[in-house]
Protein backbone atom coordinates (compact mmCIF):
# COMPACT_ATOMS: atom_id res chain seq x y z
CA UNK A 1 0.00 0.00 0.00
CA UNK A 2 0.74 3.73 -0.98
CA UNK A 3 2.06 5.73 2.55
CA UNK A 4 -0.84 7.73 2.65
CA UNK A 5 1.23 10.56 4.65
CA UNK A 6 3.95 10.47 1.50
CA UNK A 7 1.19 11.19 -1.22
CA UNK A 8 2.49 10.93 -5.17
CA UNK A 9 1.47 13.93 -7.03
CA UNK A 10 1.83 15.15 -10.55
CA UNK A 11 0.37 18.06 -12.30
CA UNK A 12 0.12 17.12 -15.90
CA UNK A 13 -0.77 20.29 -18.20
CA UNK A 14 -4.23 21.30 -16.24
CA UNK A 15 -4.57 17.70 -14.77
CA UNK A 16 -3.53 17.16 -11.64
CA UNK A 17 -3.09 13.63 -10.46
CA UNK A 18 -2.25 12.31 -6.73
CA UNK A 19 -1.59 9.23 -5.08
CA UNK A 20 -2.78 8.77 -0.91
CA UNK A 21 -2.98 5.04 0.27
CA UNK A 22 -5.51 3.06 -2.00
CA UNK A 23 -7.17 5.60 -4.21
CA UNK A 24 -6.26 7.82 -6.90
CA UNK A 25 -7.37 11.14 -7.42
CA UNK A 26 -7.98 13.50 -10.10
CA UNK A 27 -8.12 17.47 -10.19
CA UNK A 28 -9.05 19.40 -12.86
CA UNK A 29 -7.44 22.20 -12.94
CA UNK A 30 -8.17 25.32 -15.30
CA UNK A 31 -9.93 27.20 -13.15
CA UNK A 32 -9.85 30.76 -15.26
CA UNK A 33 -11.44 28.11 -18.08
CA UNK A 34 -13.94 26.98 -15.87
CA UNK A 35 -11.83 23.91 -16.29
CA UNK A 36 -12.98 23.53 -19.66
CA UNK A 37 -11.89 20.37 -21.31
CA UNK A 38 -8.53 20.67 -24.23
CA UNK A 39 -7.34 17.86 -25.68
CA UNK A 40 -4.31 17.08 -23.15
CA UNK A 41 -6.71 17.39 -20.31
CA UNK A 42 -8.43 14.68 -22.07
CA UNK A 43 -5.07 12.64 -23.13
CA UNK A 44 -4.03 13.15 -19.42
CA UNK A 45 -7.16 11.47 -17.40
CA UNK A 46 -6.76 8.59 -20.22
CA UNK A 47 -2.89 8.35 -19.06
CA UNK A 48 -3.83 8.61 -15.28
CA UNK A 49 -6.84 6.04 -15.28
CA UNK A 50 -5.17 3.68 -17.51
CA UNK A 51 -2.24 3.52 -15.30
CA UNK A 52 -4.75 3.08 -11.93
CA UNK A 53 -7.03 0.55 -13.82
CA UNK A 54 -3.77 -2.05 -13.88
CA UNK A 55 -2.19 -0.69 -10.09
CA UNK A 56 -2.81 -3.09 -7.78
CA UNK A 57 -2.09 -0.79 -5.44
CA UNK A 58 -5.04 1.79 -6.28
CA UNK A 59 -8.59 0.11 -5.46
CA UNK A 60 -10.74 3.06 -5.88
CA UNK A 61 -10.35 6.63 -8.25
CA UNK A 62 -11.64 10.07 -7.52
CA UNK A 63 -12.38 12.96 -9.70
CA UNK A 64 -12.73 16.61 -8.55
CA UNK A 65 -12.54 20.28 -10.52
CA UNK A 66 -11.14 23.56 -8.30
CA UNK A 67 -12.07 27.26 -9.19
CA UNK A 68 -8.38 28.05 -7.90
CA UNK A 69 -4.73 26.99 -8.34
CA UNK A 70 -3.29 24.89 -5.61
CA UNK A 71 -1.65 21.40 -4.91
CA UNK A 72 -3.73 18.76 -4.18
CA UNK A 73 -4.01 17.94 -0.54
CA UNK A 74 -2.69 21.79 0.76
CA UNK A 75 -4.38 24.34 2.06
CA UNK A 76 -4.36 26.42 -0.70
CA UNK A 77 -6.74 23.47 -2.97
CA UNK A 78 -10.57 23.44 -2.32
CA UNK A 79 -13.54 22.42 -4.87
CA UNK A 80 -15.32 24.80 -6.99
CA UNK A 81 -16.57 24.15 -10.09
CA UNK A 82 -16.03 20.83 -11.89
CA UNK A 83 -16.10 21.67 -15.66
CA UNK A 84 -18.16 23.69 -18.41
CA UNK A 85 -17.40 21.53 -21.04
CA UNK A 86 -15.10 21.32 -24.02
CA UNK A 87 -12.92 24.08 -24.91
CA UNK A 88 -15.37 25.34 -27.50
CA UNK A 89 -13.14 28.38 -28.26
CA UNK A 90 -10.55 25.70 -29.61
CA UNK A 91 -13.37 24.08 -31.92
CA UNK A 92 -13.37 27.68 -34.00
CA UNK A 93 -10.01 28.31 -33.90
CA UNK A 94 -9.01 24.63 -35.13
CA UNK A 95 -11.66 24.43 -37.41
CA UNK A 96 -10.19 27.58 -39.20
CA UNK A 97 -6.75 26.31 -39.04
CA UNK A 98 -8.13 23.35 -40.36
CA UNK A 99 -6.51 21.39 -37.47
CA UNK A 100 -6.56 17.39 -37.42
CA UNK A 101 -6.23 18.11 -33.30
CA UNK A 102 -9.96 18.87 -33.89
CA UNK A 103 -11.08 15.21 -34.71
CA UNK A 104 -8.57 13.76 -32.59
CA UNK A 105 -10.21 15.37 -29.62
CA UNK A 106 -13.89 14.09 -30.32
CA UNK A 107 -12.41 10.58 -30.74
CA UNK A 108 -10.20 10.23 -27.79
CA UNK A 109 -13.13 12.23 -25.74
CA UNK A 110 -15.23 10.10 -26.59
CA UNK A 111 -13.19 6.74 -25.77
CA UNK A 112 -12.41 8.72 -22.54
CA UNK A 113 -15.83 8.42 -21.51
CA UNK A 114 -16.48 5.41 -22.40
CA UNK A 115 -13.62 4.06 -19.97
CA UNK A 116 -15.28 6.08 -17.34
CA UNK A 117 -18.13 4.70 -17.65
CA UNK A 118 -16.70 0.41 -17.64
CA UNK A 119 -13.92 1.26 -15.09
CA UNK A 120 -13.16 -1.77 -13.48
CA UNK A 121 -12.86 -0.27 -9.96
CA UNK A 122 -15.24 2.02 -8.15
CA UNK A 123 -15.14 5.97 -9.65
CA UNK A 124 -16.31 8.75 -7.44
CA UNK A 125 -17.20 12.30 -9.26
CA UNK A 126 -17.66 15.07 -7.33
CA UNK A 127 -19.58 17.10 -9.30
CA UNK A 128 -19.83 20.42 -7.43
CA UNK A 129 -20.43 23.65 -9.27
CA UNK A 130 -20.65 24.03 -13.41
CA UNK A 131 -21.23 20.38 -14.23
CA UNK A 132 -21.87 21.01 -18.18
CA UNK A 133 -20.93 19.04 -21.49
CA UNK A 134 -18.05 17.51 -21.50
CA UNK A 135 -18.34 17.71 -17.76
CA UNK A 136 -20.95 15.94 -17.64
CA UNK A 137 -19.26 13.17 -19.77
CA UNK A 138 -16.47 12.68 -17.04
CA UNK A 139 -19.63 12.43 -14.14
CA UNK A 140 -22.00 10.40 -15.56
CA UNK A 141 -20.21 7.00 -15.75
CA UNK A 142 -19.00 7.34 -12.18
CA UNK A 143 -20.34 5.11 -9.24
CA UNK A 144 -21.29 7.48 -7.09
CA UNK A 145 -21.90 11.01 -8.57
CA UNK A 146 -22.05 13.22 -5.64
CA UNK A 147 -24.18 16.63 -6.26
CA UNK A 148 -24.14 19.52 -3.72
CA UNK A 149 -26.00 22.90 -3.24
CA UNK A 150 -23.96 24.72 -5.81
CA UNK A 151 -24.62 22.23 -8.58
CA UNK A 152 -25.20 23.52 -11.46
CA UNK A 153 -25.83 20.43 -14.57
CA UNK A 154 -26.92 21.06 -18.01
CA UNK A 155 -26.24 19.62 -21.13
CA UNK A 156 -26.39 23.11 -23.18
CA UNK A 157 -24.99 22.23 -26.50
CA UNK A 158 -28.18 22.83 -28.72
CA UNK A 159 -27.39 27.06 -27.33
CA UNK A 160 -24.49 26.45 -29.66
CA UNK A 161 -26.08 24.53 -32.84
CA UNK A 162 -24.51 21.12 -31.52
CA UNK A 163 -26.10 18.41 -29.59
CA UNK A 164 -25.66 16.64 -26.56
CA UNK A 165 -22.52 14.64 -27.16
CA UNK A 166 -19.97 12.57 -24.81
CA UNK A 167 -22.51 9.76 -24.35
CA UNK A 168 -25.34 12.48 -23.75
CA UNK A 169 -27.53 10.26 -25.92
CA UNK A 170 -26.97 7.42 -24.01
CA UNK A 171 -27.34 8.84 -20.23
CA UNK A 172 -30.08 11.54 -21.06
CA UNK A 173 -32.25 8.63 -23.14
CA UNK A 174 -32.14 6.78 -19.77
CA UNK A 175 -33.98 9.71 -17.85
CA UNK A 176 -37.07 8.81 -16.68
CA UNK A 177 -40.33 9.51 -19.09
CA UNK A 178 -38.89 12.01 -21.45
CA UNK A 179 -36.80 14.14 -19.38
CA UNK A 180 -33.90 13.03 -21.79
CA UNK A 181 -35.49 14.96 -24.76
CA UNK A 182 -36.30 18.12 -22.59
CA UNK A 183 -32.56 18.83 -21.05
CA UNK A 184 -30.95 17.99 -24.70
CA UNK A 185 -33.67 20.06 -26.39
CA UNK A 186 -33.62 23.02 -24.20
CA UNK A 187 -30.30 22.87 -22.46
CA UNK A 188 -31.80 23.75 -19.56
CA UNK A 189 -29.61 24.37 -16.12
CA UNK A 190 -30.84 21.98 -13.17
CA UNK A 191 -29.74 21.76 -9.56
CA UNK A 192 -28.97 18.84 -7.13
CA UNK A 193 -32.86 18.37 -6.60
CA UNK A 194 -33.35 17.97 -9.91
CA UNK A 195 -30.56 15.68 -10.48
CA UNK A 196 -31.17 13.23 -8.02
CA UNK A 197 -34.77 13.35 -9.86
CA UNK A 198 -33.89 12.70 -13.33
CA UNK A 199 -30.98 9.66 -12.56
CA UNK A 200 -28.60 11.90 -13.25
CA UNK A 201 -26.86 12.07 -9.69
CA UNK A 202 -26.90 9.83 -7.03
CA UNK A 203 -26.14 11.54 -3.72
CA UNK A 204 -26.55 14.76 -2.70
CA UNK A 205 -23.63 16.68 0.09
CA UNK A 206 -22.65 19.98 1.45
CA UNK A 207 -20.33 21.57 -0.57
CA UNK A 208 -18.46 22.27 2.76
CA UNK A 209 -18.40 18.58 3.75
CA UNK A 210 -16.91 17.33 0.74
CA UNK A 211 -12.82 18.18 1.47
CA UNK A 212 -12.73 16.38 4.76
CA UNK A 213 -14.58 13.30 2.20
CA UNK A 214 -11.60 13.54 -0.34
CA UNK A 215 -9.33 13.60 2.58
CA UNK A 216 -11.05 10.10 3.77
CA UNK A 217 -11.18 8.11 0.65
CA UNK A 218 -6.92 8.35 0.95
CA UNK A 219 -6.64 7.21 4.30
CA UNK A 220 -9.04 3.95 4.04
CA UNK A 221 -7.03 0.83 4.13
CA UNK A 222 -8.66 -0.78 1.07
CA UNK A 223 -7.37 -4.56 0.04
CA UNK A 224 -9.52 -4.68 -3.20
CA UNK A 225 -11.74 -2.89 -5.26
CA UNK A 226 -14.39 -5.05 -3.93
CA UNK A 227 -13.62 -4.29 -0.57
CA UNK A 228 -13.79 -0.01 -1.90
CA UNK A 229 -17.33 -1.02 -2.92
CA UNK A 230 -18.67 -2.34 0.08
CA UNK A 231 -17.10 1.17 2.37
CA UNK A 232 -19.32 2.95 -0.60
CA UNK A 233 -22.34 0.99 0.32
CA UNK A 234 -22.00 1.26 3.84
CA UNK A 235 -20.90 5.03 3.52
CA UNK A 236 -22.33 6.80 0.30
CA UNK A 237 -25.62 5.22 0.39
CA UNK A 238 -27.43 6.72 -2.74
CA UNK A 239 -31.14 8.29 -1.71
CA UNK A 240 -34.31 6.64 -3.04
CA UNK A 241 -35.72 7.25 -6.00
CA UNK A 242 -37.85 10.71 -5.34
CA UNK A 243 -39.81 10.54 -9.06
CA UNK A 244 -41.63 14.00 -8.94
CA UNK A 245 -44.75 15.44 -10.37
CA UNK A 246 -42.70 17.72 -12.50
CA UNK A 247 -41.84 14.89 -15.05
CA UNK A 248 -45.29 13.88 -15.80
CA UNK A 249 -45.40 17.78 -16.56
CA UNK A 250 -42.72 17.42 -18.83
CA UNK A 251 -43.77 14.07 -20.75
CA UNK A 252 -46.81 15.88 -21.54
CA UNK A 253 -45.02 18.30 -24.43
CA UNK A 254 -41.67 15.88 -24.86
CA UNK A 255 -43.05 12.46 -25.42
CA UNK A 256 -44.61 14.69 -28.77
CA UNK A 257 -43.54 12.64 -32.17
CA UNK A 258 -41.62 15.88 -33.75
CA UNK A 259 -39.87 19.06 -32.57
CA UNK A 260 -43.06 20.83 -33.81
CA UNK A 261 -46.04 18.97 -32.56
CA UNK A 262 -43.24 19.86 -29.24
CA UNK A 263 -43.18 23.91 -29.64
CA UNK A 264 -46.80 23.90 -30.71
CA UNK A 265 -48.26 22.35 -27.83
CA UNK A 266 -46.24 24.67 -25.72
CA UNK A 267 -47.13 27.52 -27.29
CA UNK A 268 -50.86 26.86 -27.18
CA UNK A 269 -50.57 26.46 -23.40
CA UNK A 270 -51.26 29.86 -22.40
CA UNK A 271 -51.82 29.91 -19.11
CA UNK A 272 -48.74 27.77 -18.62
CA UNK A 273 -45.83 30.12 -17.60
CA UNK A 274 -43.65 27.35 -17.76
CA UNK A 275 -44.64 25.96 -21.47
CA UNK A 276 -44.05 29.76 -22.71
CA UNK A 277 -40.77 30.23 -21.39
CA UNK A 278 -39.90 26.96 -22.93
CA UNK A 279 -41.54 27.32 -26.02
CA UNK A 280 -39.13 30.66 -26.09
CA UNK A 281 -36.23 29.02 -25.43
CA UNK A 282 -36.49 26.26 -28.18
CA UNK A 283 -37.25 29.48 -30.71
CA UNK A 284 -33.87 30.60 -29.85
CA UNK A 285 -31.96 27.27 -30.82
CA UNK A 286 -30.79 25.95 -34.07
CA UNK A 287 -34.10 24.41 -35.91
CA UNK A 288 -31.54 21.79 -37.41
CA UNK A 289 -29.79 20.95 -34.87
CA UNK A 290 -33.41 20.69 -32.72
CA UNK A 291 -34.25 17.65 -34.79
CA UNK A 292 -31.22 16.53 -34.90
CA UNK A 293 -31.21 16.25 -31.30
CA UNK A 294 -34.35 14.58 -30.70
CA UNK A 295 -33.48 11.67 -33.11
CA UNK A 296 -30.03 11.30 -31.35
CA UNK A 297 -32.10 11.01 -28.32
CA UNK A 298 -34.81 8.46 -29.13
CA UNK A 299 -32.23 6.61 -31.56
CA UNK A 300 -29.79 6.15 -28.60
CA UNK A 301 -32.68 5.10 -26.40
CA UNK A 302 -32.28 1.37 -27.53
CA UNK A 303 -28.54 1.68 -28.23
CA UNK A 304 -25.18 0.49 -26.13
CA UNK A 305 -23.20 3.27 -25.03
CA UNK A 306 -20.34 2.20 -27.08
CA UNK A 307 -22.86 2.56 -30.23
CA UNK A 308 -24.45 5.53 -28.87
CA UNK A 309 -21.12 7.06 -28.71
CA UNK A 310 -19.70 5.94 -32.61
CA UNK A 311 -23.10 7.89 -33.56
CA UNK A 312 -22.26 10.63 -31.73
CA UNK A 313 -18.51 10.29 -33.32
CA UNK A 314 -20.33 10.57 -37.34
CA UNK A 315 -23.01 13.13 -35.92
CA UNK A 316 -19.94 15.91 -34.47
CA UNK A 317 -17.95 14.90 -37.76
CA UNK A 318 -21.14 16.07 -40.15
CA UNK A 319 -21.38 18.93 -37.12
CA UNK A 320 -18.11 20.61 -38.73
CA UNK A 321 -17.98 19.01 -42.38
CA UNK A 322 -21.63 18.65 -43.38
CA UNK A 323 -21.80 22.09 -45.01
CA UNK A 324 -18.89 24.37 -45.85
CA UNK A 325 -16.46 25.44 -42.52
CA UNK A 326 -18.33 29.00 -42.03
CA UNK A 327 -21.52 27.77 -43.03
CA UNK A 328 -22.35 25.08 -40.27
CA UNK A 329 -24.36 25.77 -37.21
CA UNK A 330 -22.23 24.82 -34.67
CA UNK A 331 -19.39 27.29 -36.03
CA UNK A 332 -22.25 30.23 -36.70
CA UNK A 333 -23.65 29.08 -32.87
CA UNK A 334 -19.99 29.36 -30.95
CA UNK A 335 -19.27 32.43 -32.86
CA UNK A 336 -22.16 33.99 -31.94
CA UNK A 337 -22.00 33.11 -28.18
CA UNK A 338 -18.60 32.61 -27.48
CA UNK A 339 -16.54 34.42 -29.80
CA UNK A 340 -18.66 37.42 -31.64
CA UNK A 341 -20.65 37.80 -28.48
CA UNK A 342 -23.78 39.07 -30.38
CA UNK A 343 -25.72 36.20 -29.23
CA UNK A 344 -27.57 36.79 -32.65
CA UNK A 345 -26.48 33.71 -34.55
CA UNK A 346 -28.12 33.67 -37.56
CA UNK A 347 -29.52 29.80 -38.41
CA UNK A 348 -30.51 28.10 -41.32
CA UNK A 349 -33.30 26.99 -41.99
CA UNK A 350 -34.09 30.25 -39.32
CA UNK A 351 -37.43 28.61 -38.36
CA UNK A 352 -38.99 25.78 -37.05
CA UNK A 353 -41.46 25.28 -39.26
CA UNK A 354 -38.88 25.58 -42.65
CA UNK A 355 -36.84 22.28 -41.55
CA UNK A 356 -38.05 19.45 -44.09
CA UNK A 357 -38.45 16.00 -43.37
CA UNK A 358 -35.43 14.00 -43.96
CA UNK A 359 -32.85 17.17 -43.31
CA UNK A 360 -31.49 15.73 -39.76
CA UNK A 361 -30.63 12.39 -41.77
CA UNK A 362 -27.70 13.68 -43.17
CA UNK A 363 -25.91 13.74 -39.55
CA UNK A 364 -26.12 10.38 -38.63
CA UNK A 365 -24.85 9.25 -41.86
CA UNK A 366 -21.07 8.09 -40.84
CA UNK A 367 -17.92 8.98 -43.16
CA UNK A 368 -16.14 5.67 -42.30
CA UNK A 369 -17.09 1.81 -42.41
CA UNK A 370 -17.57 0.42 -39.72
CA UNK A 371 -13.49 -1.42 -40.40
CA UNK A 372 -12.34 2.25 -40.12
CA UNK A 373 -14.61 3.66 -37.46
CA UNK A 374 -12.12 5.86 -34.90
CA UNK A 375 -14.21 4.13 -32.43
CA UNK A 376 -14.40 0.57 -33.71
CA UNK A 377 -12.56 -0.57 -30.67
CA UNK A 378 -15.61 -0.05 -28.11
CA UNK A 379 -16.73 -2.86 -26.54
CA UNK A 380 -20.85 -3.27 -25.84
Amino acid sequence: MINPETPATETRSDIQTESRGNAGFLTLNRPKALNALSLQMVRDLTTALLAWRDDPEVHLVAIRGTNKTGRPGSAESRFGGFSAGGDIRFFHQAVLDEDSALEDFFTEEYALNHLIHNYPKPFIAFMDGVVMGGGMGLSQGASVRIVTEHTKMAMPETNIGLFPDVGGGYFLSRCPGHVGEYLALTGEVIGASEALDFGLADIQRSAASLPALWEELGSLALTSAADAEKWIATNLIAIPDRITGAIAHIDTYFSLLRVKHIVDALEHAKSDAWAQKTAAILRKRSPVMLHVTLEQIRRARSMSLADDLRMERDMVYQCFHLRPALEGETLEGIRALVVDKDYSPTWSPERIEDVKPGMADAFFVSPWTPETHPLRGLKA
